[in-house]
């Protein structure tokens, strides 16, 4: 299996110096819509030096209609660009009859939207040059015609795609808060052999529903899932996790002390200290 390995962060322009100062950085991600195909954007991922996996955000592989072939062939160019040793992408739809959500929503977990999504997952394997990793996605709102488990779901779909899974705790935190699912009885039944990298982020509860927000610090239930999650993966190749925020950047001091309590995290206790001299 294709993987990458260590401690990730989820680049953005923004941060770009900051992570450079991070002598611990296993990987990076980058989304994969924002990435300019002509012409040479600074700061750039690749200036850090690190693999960086293209995350796409639009492919809408749960929706009715056949993944785009334009927006596949673009994914293919972007990962080729960049060198990505695999892409991951998300187990959900954004668009349907032409209409674009802007955001992306969840699937039911039935069997016709499993059989819909195993067809499009295919198709999107046989384009892409990398693997494809599936990420949990979050969900305020789950359908009323669930039929399978979400351990089940995951596992039936990459048992049926021989794609690779992107296991997002802070989505199975946010399953807990939303919609009481034992999110440790659930790691219990993953495939984790399939598992390629975990996500991790900062979210908020706003009355009484959890938001992903990508705004926040990563919180002690985010935290306690990561490690629940690294426990569980296969001995023998470091675990690979990124962190991801997409607005309200801390001050520097700030950016490193979480990474440090993240690496702490996934190291049972022991914080990486990655922050290079200066």
């Amino acid at each position: 299996m294709t993987t990458v390995a260590g401690f990730g962060f989820g680049w953005r322009p923004e941060l770009a110096a900051a992570l450079a100062d991070r002598v611990d950085l296993g990987f990076i991600e980058v989304i994969a819509e924002h990435v300019p195909l002509r012409g040479a954007a600074r700061p750039a991922p690749t200036d850090l030096g690190v693999p960086v996996v293209a995350h796409g955000i639009g492919l809408s592989l749960g929706g009715a209609e056949r993944p785009d072939p334009a927006r596949l062939r673009r994914l293919a160019d972007v990962a080729a660009s960049l060198g990505s040793p695999l892409v991951s992408e998300h187990v959900a739809f954004v668009r349907a009859g032409g209409t674009e959500a802007g955001h992306l929503l969840p699937i039911p977990y039935s069997r016709d939207a499993l059989d819909v999504l195993v067809a499009n997952v295919r198709i999107a394997c046989d384009q892409l040059p990398v693997p494809l990793a599936l990420e949990n996605p979050a969900a305020l709102a789950r359908w009323p015609d669930d039929e399978l488990s979400p351990a089940d779901f995951l596992t039936e779909l990459v048992e049926r795609t021989d794609a690779l899974l992107l296991v997002d705790v802070a989505n199975f935190h946010g399953d807990t808060v939303n919609h009481g699912l034992d999110a440790v009885a659930t790691f219990d039944r993953l495939p984790w052999e399939r598992v390629a990298y975990l996500h991790v982020a900062g979210g908020v509860v706003r009355d009484g529903r959890y938001h992903d927000t990508h705004l926040h610090p990563v919180g002690p239930g985010q935290l306690a899932l990561l490690a629940e999650a690294v426990r569980r993966l296969p001995s023998g190749h470091p675990p690979a996790y990124l962190v991801e925020r997409d607005g309200d950047y801390p001050p520097v001091t700030e950016f490193h002390a979480e990474c440090d309590r993240v690496q702490a995290a996934a190291n049972g206790g022991r914080a990486g200290g990655g922050r290079g001299g200066s």
